[in-house]
């Protein structure tokens, strides 16, 4: 099992997201609730992804998009009210029609990693809903990060189950 970046480590990643814990995020047990986990990560890691070009008007002008095909969260500690947070995601690698990432989510109030959403992501054809390549610009985007999150001095902490089919 790949060990626990240390929290100075994700913040080699910039934050992409950063907000506090608000009194709707609380669910009975006191604590946020995952629905919120699974929205600000997504939301942070939306940031990567209209960077490299999934845009609005990518979806709109060339009818293609990416979906969610499988996503794992983990936790490793818990977000009370009030606390502040970040969202760090990174770029684990691609193929032609996939992408998988990582968002990884910091209490910045207490310095820790609690959370992490790892995802794959599959470019669509959204006239036919298949799978298809995805355009060499937007490749060479994803490459950038790649090379630049793949330069990071820490392994990220990956289920080992998902990940991009070869």
């Amino acid at each position: 099992m790949t060990p626990l970046p240390t929290v100075d480590e994700v913040r080699m990643l910039p934050a992409t997201l950063t907000t506090a814990v608000e009194e709707e995020f609380i669910d009975e047990n006191g604590h946020m609730n995952i629905r919120h986990y699974v929205r600000l990560e997504a939301k942070g890691a939306g940031v990567i992804s209209r960077d490299v070009g999934f845009t609005s008007a990518y979806r709109s002008e060339r009818r293609m998009s990416v979906f969610t095909a499988e996503h794992h969260l983990k936790y490793f500690a818990e977000l009370r009210l009030g606390e502040r947070i970040s969202v760090h995601p990174r770029v684990l690698d691609r193929s032609d029609k996939t992408l998988h990432m990582m968002a990884l989510m910091i209490d910045d109030t207490n310095d820790l990693l609690v959370n992490t959403l790892e995802l794959v992501l599959v470019h669509v054809d959204l006239n036919s809903r298949r799978a298809t390549r995805m355009p060499a610009e937007i490749t060479a985007r994803i490459d950038g990060y790649l090379a630049e999150h793949g330069a990071l001095p820490w392994a990220p902490p990956v289920t080992g189950h998902m990940g991009v089919r070869r």
